[in-house]
């Protein structure tokens, strides 16, 4: 089957998170927006077909996993990323950020120090202050356009004591792919101190050519039973409104804590709809998946082109992952305010201002390659004129 990834599809008035708060969260309701990461591209033709026979039966009751959902989680794991799980090993969550929250408030106390990577995905900071406990920023090192990791004062950070490090594999916004090495000097410095690796690998199936994810508890036993891993369908195959997750915990104390907590929260029950996205889009979306990778690198080809040639001054850090672009406007301002407003006010254009992402995102936004092609080239050609009409000005 060959799927249109150029079809526009009218997402308005279907109570789009993406689409419908324009005017609420922009000023206008006319914004094009490309911030958000959800697709604007139909989820697999098999999963949607799997949903409605679903739904067709009438009758939403309570639901259990099956073995046939087990087996759609280890088989994916297994075929597309090398990694041999168990099935005890599966816990769930409404979403990976929950995962997220659920385990700093089941392993961490009040007050506990908790690592990040910083420029990160922004409700990493959530999960962290809003639960009471302490944000230690490891920021990441921008060098030739390319982000590493400062290893020597993630030593000490752990060191002094940090319970836990929110990993962000692959990395957003940077785009990161985190080489298998890299991961091991992390893992090793986590496993010396005693450091609890919570990783956020929901981009895991979203990698360029050239690139390979490797799941960070895949590496050895003793960083399996040092971790989490957090991952869903909703980014790999536009499943987010669906609230489905899977949370995989190797060490069996780790998981009975989280599990107690789902059960003292009264959300350990699973969802009716999710379910099925989570075992369709695992057994049959690969063929999607590989079409949409395709041609989500040739909206990012685009992308370089056209900034080369109508935003010079504009530096991308080229994604070897993820569906999201990370841009450097500071040429054009470093003052988040002013590039709201070009934006907003002016272009029409909703990007993810970047300072959302950690204080050194200041100056950069955030772009959704997720959509047809003419969309993105729309939003860059109406972002360059504002851009040029702002500069004339000045």
């Amino acid at each position: 089957m060959k799927y249109d990834f150029d079809k526009r599809i009218d997402r308005t008035g279907t109570a789009s998170y993406k689409w419908d708060q324009s005017e609420k969260l922009f000023g206008r309701a006319d914004i094009l927006p490309l911030w958000v990461a959800d697709m604007d591209f139909e989820a697999p033709r098999e999963v949607v077909e799997a949903i409605t026979r679903r739904a067709e039966h009438g009758i939403y009751g309570y639901t259990a996993r099956t073995q046939t959902f087990y087996d759609a989680i280890t088989g994916w794991l297994s075929r597309r990323h090398g990694w041999t799980i168990e099935q005890d090993w599966i816990s769930s969550s409404l979403g990976v950020v929950p995962a997220l929250s659920l385990m700093v408030l089941a392993l961490t106390e009040p007050g506990d120090s908790i690592i990040l990577q910083s420029p990160v995905y922004y409700p990493f900071y959530d999960v962290i202050k809003m639960n009471g406990r302490t944000v230690v920023d490891n920021p990441l090192i921008l060098e030739d356009g390319h982000y590493t990791i400062d290893f020597d004062l993630l030593e000490q950070q752990a060191k002094a004591g940090a319970k836990m490090l929110l990993l962000c594999s692959p990395h957003n916004p940077g785009g990161r792919v985190w080489k298998r090495e890299e991961l091991e000097r992390i893992g090793n410095i986590c496993v010396k101190y005693n450091v609890l690796v919570v990783a956020d690998e929901i981009h895991h199936d979203l990698v360029f050519s050239g690139h390979k994810h490797v799941p960070f508890a895949s590496i050895s036993e003793e960083f399996a039973n040092n971790s989490v891993t957090c991952i869903a369908p909703s980014k790999t195959f536009n499943l987010a409104g669906l609230l489905a997750a899977s949370v995989i915990i190797p060490n069996v104390e780790i998981r009975n804590k989280y599990n107690a907590l789902l059960k003292t929260l009264s959300i350990h029950m699973e969802s009716y709809f999710g379910l099925t996205a989570i075992e369709s889009s695992y057994t049959y979306g690969e063929q999607w998946l590989d079409q949409l990778l395709e041609y989500i690198e040739g909206n990012l080809n685009t992308l370089l082109e056209f900034v080369e040639k109508q935003l010079p001054q504009v530096k991308v850090i080229k994604p070897e992952g993820t569906y999201l672009v990370w841009m450097d406007c500071t040429a054009i301002s470093e003052n988040p305010q002013e590039l709201k407003q070009i934006m907003f006010d002016k272009a029409g254009v909703a990007f993810t201002e970047g300072s959302v992402f950690g204080k050194q995102g200041a100056g950069y936004l955030r772009i959704n390659l997720a959509c047809p092609r003419s969309l993105l080239v729309e939003a860059l050609e109406k972002f360059t004129a504002a851009v040029g009409l702002v500069s004339k000005n000045n």
